[in-house]
């Protein structure tokens, strides 16, 4: 007889950046007596099944989106949005059945928009409530929250005031069912020694993550400067060095939180799962947003703007300017960070 209410987490597919933000709401269901089921693809579900061994993973195909590795992203996604469209229509028809069949009580989405159901209570987990788009914004908003109002409640990971993602989580319409409930990360401040002077964390999806990594090492194979590069590659082992830097494949939160920590400037991309992190941490990064992809484009631009972060484009990256031009922006802080609002959050469950 199953008495744990079971509840089904599925984020999206792109990067891993929304499975690496599902992992402190992941622990937490499970720290709360909830019986919790994955469904994953790629990389985002190796990432959850080297974090989470034990849980049960059920397969529901993401929407296999293709990314060029020249031109416009926007552009890309906007000519498969038929195909996208159809991919969100088929795994909310497969949900129906897995409902069922595993017996779920409830669902948490990480940015898959088929995932609700009038059968159970349903959350949908954002930051991009307005999202930032050069073609066609109205049209792209309207989709937005047509899927949003779908589901039960919307949990957008920030603060209502103040907002760390700025304008992208601003809630205009005042939606009843969106509820902030502060940064989630896997990682916690702590007092640690530094022994790295250039962290490089490698992500994105493809070919865009390779390109990254290709001009990365390019750029460190004579540097003197002590330096890691995380390829974000869960399902690859062999480590590697050359020269001065070491190169791991992959790393789980506990030791990837360690080694921000331990690091004295990070490069990374604008993602706002890795922006999550620097915050919690206190970390110095430089930002190299995934070309085309609007949303980072937009945070890096922003803090930026702020003095906290220096950016460049990946196609102008410069080493040497990225670490002289860095100097005059202070990193972020979390000082003052608010309690995160996980108090009954999973009531509705």
């Amino acid at each position: 007889m199953k008495t744990k209410k079971r509840i089904l987490v599925a984020p999206l597919n792109w990067g891993i950046g929304h499975a690496a933000r599902c992992i402190p709401i992941i622990k937490d269901l499970l720290n709360s007596d909830f019986e919790v089921v994955i469904t994953a693809n790629g990389r985002s579900e190796v990432l959850l099944q080297n974090e989470f061994p034990e849980l049960q993973f059920i397969d529901i195909k993401g929407y296999n989106i293709q990314y060029p590795k020249n031109g416009n992203m926007a552009w890309s996604i906007i000519l498969q949005a038929p195909k996208i469209f159809f991919g969100i229509l088929k795994e909310h028809k497969i949900l129906q059945k897995i409902i069922d069949k595993h017996k779920i009580d409830g669902i948490i989405s990480d940015n898959r928009f088929g995932m609700w159901s009038k059968k159970v209570p349903s959350v949908f987990i954002t930051h991009q409530l307005e999202i930032q788009s050069k073609f066609f914004k109205s049209i792209i908003l309207k989709i937005n929250f047509y899927f949003i109002n779908k589901y039960t409640e919307c949990w957008v990971p920030d603060f209502e005031d103040n907002r760390l993602a700025g304008n992208l989580s601003e809630n205009r319409k005042q939606n009843k069912n969106i509820k902030y409930i502060g940064v989630l990360s896997r990682f916690e401040k702590k007092e640690t020694e530094k022994k790295y002077d250039l962290c490089f964390v490698i992500s994105g999806p493809e070919p865009q993550r390779t390109l990254f990594e290709e001009m990365v090492i390019n750029n460190l194979k004579n540097r003197t400067e002590k330096s890691i590069v995380l390829l974000g590659k869960p399902e690859e082992k062999e480590i590697k060095t050359i020269g001065n830097c070491e190169i791991y494949p992959h790393l789980n939160a506990e030791k990837l939180n360690t080694i921000f920590l331990q690091s004295d400037l990070i490069f990374c991309r604008s993602g706002y799962s890795t922006i999550m992190d620097l915050y919690k941490v206190n970390g110095k990064a430089i930002f190299i947003p995934t070309p085309g992809q609007t949303e980072q484009e937009y945070l890096a631009t922003y803090f930026n703007k702020k003095g906290v972060c220096f950016s460049q484009n990946q196609n102008d990256f410069d080493l040497n300017k990225a670490l002289i031009d860095s100097k005059n922006f202070n990193g972020f802080s979390s000082a003052d960070e608010k309690q995160i609002y996980w108090d009954n959050l999973f009531k509705i469950f």
